[in-house]
């Protein structure tokens, strides 16, 4: 128990109390305060794929920092793991394909497509079907009524349709064995346990080195496959939330100069961070990258009416390229 002895010590006991019941209610705005600022923090999901370098570039140079944006970057190992994070709006925004976009939205998931993160030509990216050299396929043709590995309602079950439709092959006559996990679909289709497979740029170059069968790619002619970055629209409801978009968006263009100027500088960066294979890592060829821009009609109207079409989407959808979003 404190005693007091004078008049003064009284007053400054008194002061005293006053400044700890100050404190005291003053914890927890202190507290709100920071709990705020954590709140900025803007969480961006991706696949583990090169579509997604300018980020990681981002990120590696201090540009979120110069840019005064708190990035958190966090990678999936399935679409369907992206999805659910993004449909929890555990993240904020997303690199994915235009696939998803569409279905989480048809879902009751507002979302827009900011821009293309690679695509923008065809010579930009590659999705390609390939063969084992035992396989005794050579054209597309060979493969009609023979199975191919793929992944439903995916930018690469796109690819192969587009692919072999154009080759004039019957719809009919285009199978699909279902291989969600594109390692194992590699492995299955040198392995000759399917008759083809449809995969990615870093798959197919590994093929080539190790003597697969390279049969089709998107590469030329119409420009078929993009990537595209997308946002829950709640987060862009508040000034706060848009400011830091258009920051991202810019950070995403500084990090695509960066690259464009000269992509093999980060070859070391995209081998770490998309885990390519040891056999390719030192002489992979880094694509260049586009600017932010919104896809094109051009690029998605086709998409949504294969979708449609394949019975991915139970209702129609429109696609508005001037907000990156879409209408019923």
């Amino acid at each position: 128990m404190f005693r007091f002895t004078s008049g003064r010590q009284l007053i400054i006991a008194r002061v005293l109390c006053c400044l700890l019941a100050f404190i005291l209610l003053l914890a927890p705005v202190l507290s709100g305060c920071i709990n705020k600022g954590r709140d900025k923090k803007v969480i961006i999901g991706t696949m583990i794929t090169e579509d997604f370098l300018p980020m990681w570039v981002a990120e590696h140079e201090g540009i979120f920092e110069q840019e005064g944006v708190v990035v958190e970057l966090i990678t999936f190992q399935s679409a369907q793991e992206l999805t659910a994070a993004l449909s929890a709006g555990e993240i904020d925004l997303a690199m994915t394909d235009p696939m998803v976009a569409a279905t989480l939205f048809a879902g009751g998931i507002d979302v827009r497509m900011e821009w293309v993160t690679l695509g923008e030509t065809a010579s930009q990216g590659r999705f390609g079907i390939m063969t084992s050299p035992n396989s005794g396929v050579k054209t597309l043709h060979d493969l009609a009524g023979k199975p191919i590995g793929v992944g439903s309602n995916t930018i690469l079950e796109y690819v192969m349709d587009m692919l072999m439709l154009g080759a004039g092959v019957p719809e009919n006559q285009i199978l699909k064995e279902e291989i969600k996990k594109i390692p194992v679909r590699y492995e299955m289709m040198a392995s000759n346990q399917v008759a083809a497979a449809a995969l990615p740029a870093s798959l197919l170059y590994l093929g080539e080195k190790t003597g697969m069968i390279l049969i089709a790619d998107d590469t030329r002619g119409k420009n078929l496959s993009q990537s595209v970055m997308i946002v829950r629209t709640g987060f862009t409801v508040t000034n706060e939330g848009k400011q830091s978009l258009e920051k991202i968006r810019i950070c995403w263009n500084k990090a695509v100069e960066l690259i464009n100027a000269n992509p093999s500088a980060y070859r070391s960066l995209l081998v770490e961070k998309a885990s390519l294979p040891e056999l390719i890592a030192n002489d992979y060829p880094v694509s260049t990258y586009p600017m932010a821009k919104k896809p094109t009609n051009a690029m998605i109207d086709p998409i949504l009416e294969w979708m449609l079409h394949k019975g991915y989407l139970s209702v129609s959808l429109r696609y508005d390229a001037v907000t990156g979003g879409f209408i019923k």
